[in-house]
């Protein structure tokens, strides 16, 4: 089975081709970041009319990477939420197109369903159970998966996600958009220990998450202890600490909850080189494993919704012929697949 994917869901056009016995067989991308950056965030105008610009030649040149003609896909897959609306539609609107013109099933995809299972492209996919933690831009959460559509929610931010967090927190230290890998990047210069930020919600039991006061934390000590160059560095090294180590005390309350032994995580800031040292480490010294797609399939790509519509195609699953795209989808709401 064949499935060209397509992703539009906010700031990247992600166009792959999904082969379920050779694997990935196309894979572009083009990002809108020298778009946005003058902005300092994501317009969502500016990002639809660039991905009406963009989808249909990124689609010519995956099937010409490919090697195929419309008449070798079995389906096509797209972004149907959550996302930003007007670029959702952009999406949707080809994806149906192709599929009517082409005589193919078309499948709606939950954006965060492909970034839970984009760790499957790899060559060690994760067996199920396990818990996921979906650490994004947009989401932090914590999930109970007990195979596809089975999803329990176990926890998740009662306001800033973890990536948004970072990228304000970059903004207030004056760094380029998009901020979240630039704070990394500096974290790497900065002294451990000189400052010493809070670790949110991980003095009381549950498994919900808080950032918002981690960035107000870092205002007030950015306006107390000056601006110099190391200064900066440190503070960006305290507050990754700080979510680092939120996230991993989270985790390892999820598996002691669920006893689960595999940990997954995905989404754009499992991207984090800190956060997967951290993790490692910490399955390691349960005994257990830990799971996440290459950096390039953290981040939003057309090869995790080509690999989730192909799941969802197997197992039954294909949209009725109006063009329906959801900006707010709870995950738990998808059916199971069998």
């Amino acid at each position: 089975m064949r499935i060209l994917g397509i992703e539009t869901s906010c700031d990247e056009t992600g166009i792959a081709i999904y082969d379920d016995e050779r694997g990935l067989l196309a894979n572009q991308l083009y990002s809108q970041i020298k778009l946005h950056a003058d902005y300092g965030g994501v317009v969502p105008e500016l990002a639809s009319r660039d991905h009406v610009r963009k989808t249909v030649p990124l689609i010519q040149a995956a099937m010409k990477d490919a090697g195929l003609n419309a008449g070798d896909l079995d389906g096509i897959a797209y972004t149907a939420g959550p996302g930003l609306v007007g670029a959702l539609l952009v999406g949707a609107t080809v994806g149906r197109a192709l599929a009517f013109a082409w005589n193919v099933p078309a499948v709606p995809v939950h954006h965060m369903e492909g970034h839970l299972l984009a760790p499957m492209l790899e060559d060690n996919p994760p067996a199920f159970p396990f818990v996921a933690l979906l650490v994004s831009g947009g989401h932090t959460q914590l999930i109970s998966v007990t195979g596809i559509g089975e999803y329990t929610l176990l926890g998740e931010s009662i306001d800033d996600a973890a990536g948004e967090a970072f990228d304000k927190t970059a903004k207030l230290l004056g760094l380029d958009y998009p901020g979240g890998p630039m704070l990394s990047k500096l974290a790497q210069q900065g002294t451990e220990g000189r400052f010493t930020f809070p670790r949110p919600m991980t003095d009381r039991p549950g498994l919900d998450f808080s950032f918002s006061g981690l960035k107000t934390f870092a205002a007030n000590t950015i306006h107390g202890n000056g601006n110099d160059d190391q200064t900066r560095a440190d503070i960006a090294r305290a507050f990754e600490d700080a979510v680092v180590d939120t996230l991993a005390i989270k985790c390892k309350r999820a598996l002691e909850q669920t006893g689960f032994k595999r940990l997954v995580m995905a989404g754009g800031v499992s991207a984090n080189r800190t956060l997967r040292a951290r993790l490692a480490e910490m399955m390691q010294k349960r005994g257990g494993e830990v799971f996440y797609a290459r950096p390039e399939f953290c981040t939003d790509n057309g090869a995790m919704i080509a690999y989730a519509g192909m799941v969802r195609l197997k197992g039954g699953t294909s949209g009725e012929l109006g063009i329906t795209v959801r900006p707010r989808w709870p995950l738990a709401e998808l059916p199971p697949v069998a």
